[in-house]
């Protein structure tokens, strides 16, 4: 049997797996032919876990690229992590080790990370160490996915141990990007003081320091309201040569939104554009809520309803954020909208806040609408929010759990 045989019959036994094993009765989608851009658009809108898999399966022998494959990747064990499927998840990682392009080490790397997003990062441990039977030389690279999944699996208390472990162990010398990772960790710990020695240790090696790395560090200082600490990083990147990018300059917009009046962030924002750089949908969504917080609601929509204008489109948090606060304001009404508006781009909010705006609807009797959004919720929510969902539904009045029809916008 030639490699590519190998390959093609793997996506079938995770096929076969699924079929079999599946806690699900949903008929599987026809998904012959299906190319990677379908499987992405349809993994980010189905919840299902047992179509993430079909899913998943049917491009799983023509996954060659690291990027397109570790979305892919990501987008499936999404879905599954939701539904605790965890022994499913194992079978599709360690899957695609007979498929031949994952010895290359750029794609055995997203397996590593994969495993870290999943939430077991001693799978992460086994793949990076599986690296000599499958044949795969170790770098930097597979260094830096092996503590990037640690870090996905919130084990930041490890990170250190195993960067300074691992590099002795396989005789790696670590980067920038290894170095950056370390510095995540410990400010996650809250090391502050040792994250920012790290910063002169990699100057003392000759390693160039990173924006990221600064802006780590940045937002850890300004979370804990280390305002003097937080400027002086901020002058210190810019005296070292590294240019503030848009996710640094988001992090003063972010204090400043929290502790500021809308018109400092605006100024930072006006700042961000005037050096050259474009501000971006989280740089306006701090904007919003500055503006909710000061209870300029008409203007936190100007906002939104101008953000196509920008060049930005809303995403997860930009509709939670709207529903949230006009919920909070009772205006149940506007919140509806914008609740139906995410469900179009399939960036629903979160199940607190959509459980805001059913309690609203059913205080303002807009039973009609609550219904619809008992039944969309339904299909779209993850499982495992389903008996929560119930109770609520229950709570309500609502003994037969609605009788709309799916959510569709007006």
């Amino acid at each position: 049997m030639s490699m590519l045989s190998s390959s093609s019959s793997s996506g079938r036994h995770l096929l076969l797996h699924l079929r079999l094993f599946s806690s699900s009765a949903t008929p599987l989608p026809d998904l012959q032919g299906i190319s990677i851009s379908q499987a992405k658009s349809r993994l980010r809108s189905d919840q299902d876990p047992d179509k993430a898999l079909a899913i998943i399966s049917s491009v799983s022998d023509r996954l060659s690229d690291p990027v397109s494959s570790r979305y892919v990747l990501d987008l499936a064990i999404r879905r599954l992590a939701k539904s605790s499927r965890f022994s499913d998840i194992k079978t599709l990682i360690e899957s695609q080790k007979s498929n031949p392009n994952f010895t290359q080490e750029p794609l055995l790397a997203t397996l590593i990370i994969a495993y870290g997003r999943a939430g077991l990062p001693s799978g992460a441990i086994h793949t990076f160490r599986d690296m000599d039977r499958l044949g795969t030389p170790r770098s930097v690279v597979s260094f830096n996915a092996l503590l990037t999944a640690w870090c996905e699996a919130k084990k930041f208390n490890q990170v250190p141990k195993l960067f300074a472990q691992t590099a002795k162990d396989y005789g790696i010398a670590p980067d920038k990007v290894s170095y950056g990772i370390l510095i995540k960790s410990l400010c996650q710990l809250g090391r502050l003081e040792k994250a920012i020695s790290i910063l002169n240790e990699m100057g003392e090696k000759g390693i160039g320091v990173t924006t990221p790395a600064y802006t780590t560090i940045l937002d850890s200082l300004y979370k804990k309201k280390k305002i003097v600490e937080a400027e002086r990083i901020w002058n210190e990147m810019r005296e070292k040569g590294c240019s503030p990018d848009v996710a640094a300059y988001n992090v003063k917009i972010m204090h400043a939104a929290l502790h500021e009046k809308p018109e400092q962030v605006l100024k930072l924002i006006d700042e961000v554009a005037s050096s050259g750089l474009k501000p971006d949908t989280i740089s306006y969504n701090f904007l919003i809520t500055c503006y909710f917080k000061d209870g300029r609601m008409d203007d936190a929509m100007k906002v939104y309803l101008g953000l196509q204008e920008k060049g930005c489109k809303p995403n997860v948090a930009t509709f939670r954020t709207l529903v949230h606060y006009l919920c909070e304001n009772g205006d149940f009404d506007a919140g509806l909208e914008v609740f139906k508006a995410s469900a179009l781009k399939h960036k629903v909010p979160d199940f607190g806040t959509t459980k805001s705006l059913l309690e609203g609807l059913v205080k303002t009797s807009n039973l009609k609408e609550a219904e619809k959004l008992i039944e969309y919720v339904k299909t779209r929510f993850p499982e495992r929010y389903l008996n929560a969902w119930k109770k609520v539904v229950m709570e309500l009045g609502f003994t037969d759990e609605g009788k709309g029809s799916a959510l569709e916008p007006a």
